[in-house]
């Protein structure tokens, strides 16, 4: 595909956007202007190289935070700059770094914006979580000769098809990558497949093992939480966190008597079709500014960005989310860091090596009743709390992969030209 049909292409996939997600010109206007390449990152204390490290997302920003600071603390000192797509992610990755690093918003990937963008950082290396392979940066990084390594790399079936009708176009892409770390054998020879070097391609851990940081039992943030939706501390609670579409209604439909539900949707738009399930469903927006909490509900939802890891401290069993819908799962680590036994449902392929490590060891259960093994726990809490200790082992073998990761990375980057501070 040629530079100018991908940027048409783009464009219209960008007011297509704007129309599904019901964004009025305003707000579609500003989101064109954040993602326009128009960046300002000052220095703010690496004496080294800039390298810029992205996620799309929440998941993706937490996942890549100790990567980031492993850099950032290595004898190079580079000077790191973090990027996100959604608004979401930049706001965590801001809370995160903030006064230490720079955030910034990842540009659309139009020709002109990518240069932009490029232009204003200027970065010697560049890092990207998972599978974000845009075909415009990645050119105007080869331009540049601005090495980029990918990590926690995966390509799922529905992309390794994608790729591949594309074979031209995508083995350009994929050749000018200076290092993959693939998340699994499987991963790797797609990867190889498609373009990559075989020697640049390397099996290494998901960083998501280090992700969860949370210890167990309840913080100061997950006590005002409690305190202000009104939750029953005395009474069995399941946080369901990351959940799609179709689970929260099925959640709610099959609670335990005596069980307490907090749900927190992955997609903020979802937050009021999530809120009518329940009526007077207290919400912890609406407790923010001081309302009063909703005494004797049985669902509360939990319609903020941030305040999931500290929910999970709260929760006597953990249901993680866009796993009983074919959604490809979410990330079971940060509830089994919080030392709570965790659920999935069958569907978890984007963490299958996770989950499968887990499940071998008997540190998650995989079911399609969620609430039918919650129910079965609070017969046999001695069951559950096995669950949790198992689940927390097989975290704490993992940890580490940051260090790991980052020590990989910091051999590119030794190896690069000397140049000025930025």
């Amino acid at each position: 595909m040629t530079g100018l049909l991908r940027n048409l292409v783009l464009g219209f996939g960008v007011v297509a956007y704007a129309l599904r997600r019901r964004l009025s010109p305003g707000e579609a206007l500003t989101t064109l202007r954040e993602r326009s390449g128009r960046v300002d990152a000052p220095r703010r204390g690496g004496s080294g190289p800039r390298v810029l490290v992205h996620g799309v997302s929440v998941g993706e920003q937490v996942a890549l935070r100790s990567l980031v600071e492993a850099l950032a603390e290595s004898e190079l000192r580079p000077e790191m700059v973090v990027s996100a797509t959604t608004t979401s992610g930049v706001d965590v990755a801001r809370r995160m770094h903030a006064g230490r690093h720079e955030v910034v918003r990842y540009p659309l990937d139009f020709t002109w914006m990518t240069n932009r963008f490029l232009d204003a950082l200027r970065p010697r290396l560049v890092v990207l979580a998972e599978l974000e392979l845009w075909p415009s940066f990645l050119a105007a990084c080869s331009r540049r000769r601005i090495p980029v390594v990918v990590v926690n790399g995966r390509l799922s079936e529905r992309s390794w098809r994608g790729y591949r009708r594309w074979r031209r176009s995508a083995r350009r892409t994929m050749r000018s990558l200076a290092q993959v770390q693939a998340q699994s054998e499987l991963d790797r020879d797609r990867f190889v497949e498609l373009g990559v070097p075989a020697e640049r391609v390397l099996v290494a851990p998901s960083l998501k093992w280090d992700a969860g940081s949370a210890a167990p039992g309840d913080s100061e943030a997950a006590r005002s939480i409690a305190a202000a939706l009104g939750i029953d501390r005395s009474r069995p609670l399941v946080v369901a966190g990351s959940t799609g579409p179709g689970e929260e209604e099925a959640l709610v439909g099959t609670l335990p008597e005596g069980c307490q539900l907090v749900l927190a949707p992955r997609r903020p738009e979802r937050w009021e079709e999530v809120a009518r399930l329940a009526p007077k469903m207290p919400r912890r927006s609406a407790t923010v500014g001081g309302a009063e909490p909703g005494a004797g509900a049985r669902v509360f939802l939990l319609d903020t960005i941030g305040e999931l890891a500290a929910a999970y401290q709260l929760a006597d069993a953990a249901f993680v989310g866009r796993s009983l819908v074919p959604l490809g799962g979410s990330n079971p680590l940060e509830p089994i860091a919080a030392g709570v036994p965790a659920i999935v449902g069958p569907h978890y392929e984007n963490f299958a090596q996770i989950v499968d490590e887990l499940v071998a060891a008997g540190g998650v259960m995989v079911s399609d009743d969620p609430m039918g093994v919650v129910a079965k726990w609070m017969r046999h809490p001695d069951a559950a709390a096995t669950v949790a200790s198992r689940g927390r082992s097989v975290l704490e073998r993992n940890r580490g992969v940051s260090q790991r990761a980052a020590a990989r990375i910091l051999e590119l980057l030794d190896d690069l030209p000397s140049v000025g501070r930025r």
